[in-house]
């Protein structure tokens, strides 16, 4: 009798643990599109959304791809006005001295700062990444201090930065969740500017002297999968081949992070499997274009009394093709509570619920200029008042 409830029991444990809910994770334990790498993330950038993922908070080393920091601040100093396209950067001893990729800088040699990112995007150079470091911090270190700094702030919570190029450090890692939060940030704050240069697939420095430079693309991607424009290759013997890349299609974008493939070609291979998955299974859809009416405020000691809440950007969501969702719920706050409230200023966010449970967050502003009441038109408003 014993040993038929233990069967039983046996019988009971099995199917429970068979209808576990795995669903939620079926990307990763069903597809199975990590090959030989060591973790794998993909996510949809505009919101983030994970489309698949597997080992993605795995500490491992990012080799090259560290060099998307330098260049999120290089970006974030060019559009605050301490960088300019044609300022000239000097090399230090030290930034020629890297080794790996470079450009061959040597000492107290000046290029723009236009051909010194030519050469970070492009050719992955290391003396280029550490004169930028140095021009725009005072030193190498002080620039990793930033880095690091900014890494926190993007919530990138197991990255550790001991230098701005990639080349190994044990105590410098990060994972492919991290890897893709920051290709996010950079592509935001970069923009065109940046994907003009990622997307390139050679170009010249020092294109007017005698020293003149080829730089070819180490992103092979570029040639071949439909949509890739960015961002950045990595590689190290400890490393191994590791890429942060990003494609578009029609209005999806999708990040793709491979991290520890044995080489650049199995690198690639699962990279382009990534995109072709995400691209194949999901789609993009606008709930909001950008302009349109969400609600309507009104202001007791405003002029005008009324003005129409505004989505300031798109209002875009993804979601798995053929079950595309609705909205569920809308929540809107206002963060700037004082007046004036200037036309397309933002003032808040709209937070929206999917019925899949998706969520999405945007700007918000208002469609005119709203001023407070001045001293005239207070009294003007008592007196109304009193008469009534």
């Amino acid at each position: 009798m014993k040993k038929r409830i233990m069967k039983l029991a046996l019988v009971v444990l099995c199917l429970s643990a068979s209808l576990l809910p795995i669903t939620a994770r079926k990307e990763v334990s069903d597809v199975g599109l990590k090959g030989d790498a060591k973790s794998v993330y993909l996510m949809e950038y505009t919101s983030g959304k994970v489309i698949y993922a597997e080992h993605e908070n795995k500490r491992l080393y990012p080799a090259s791809m560290t060099k998307m920091m330098g260049l999120l601040l290089i970006y974030e100093a060019l559009h605050d006005g301490q960088l300019q396209l044609d300022d000239m950067v000097t090399t230090s001893e030290f930034a020629a001295s890297m080794g790996g990729s470079q450009v061959f800088l040597e000492p107290q040699e000046t290029l723009s700062a236009e051909d010194m990112i030519k050469s970070i995007c492009i050719a992955s150079a290391n003396d280029a990444m550490v004169a930028m470091g140095e021009h725009l911090a005072g030193s190498h270190e002080a620039f990793v201090n930033k880095m690091n700094r900014k890494a926190k702030e993007l919530g990138m919570n197991n990255t550790h930065f001991m230098n701005a190029t990639g080349l190994h450090d044990d105590k410098h890692y990060t994972t492919a969740k991290d890897m893709a939060l920051l290709g996010q940030a950079l592509l935001k704050e970069g923009g065109e500017e940046l994907l003009k240069i990622t997307s390139t697939y050679d170009a010249y420095i020092r294109e007017d002297s005698d020293k003149k430079f080829w730089l070819v693309n180490t992103n092979k991607l570029l040639k071949q999968v439909e949509g890739v424009d960015g961002l950045k290759t990595g590689f190290t013997k400890e490393a191994l081949s590791c890429i942060t890349v990003s494609a578009k299609r029609k209005e999806l974008r999708l990040i793709a992070v491979v991290m520890g493939a044995s080489n650049a070609k199995a690198r690639n291979a699962i990279a382009s499997g990534l995109l072709e998955y995400g691209f194949a299974q999901y789609a993009q859809g606008l709930l909001y274009a950008k302009g349109t009416r969400l609600d309507t405020l009104s202001f007791e000691n405003g002029k005008p009394k009324q003005a129409d809440i505004v989505a300031l950007e798109d209002i875009s969501y993804v979601f798995e093709k053929g079950k595309e969702p609705k909205e569920k719920h809308k929540e809107i706050t206002i963060t700037k509570k004082k007046l004036p409230y200037q036309k397309n200023e933002k003032i808040g966010t709209v937070r929206i619920e999917m019925s899949d449970g998706y969520y999405m967050e945007a700007p918000i502003g208002v469609n005119r200029t709203v001023l407070p009441l001045d001293f005239s038109d207070i009294l003007l408003k008592t007196m109304r008042k009193i008469i009534a």
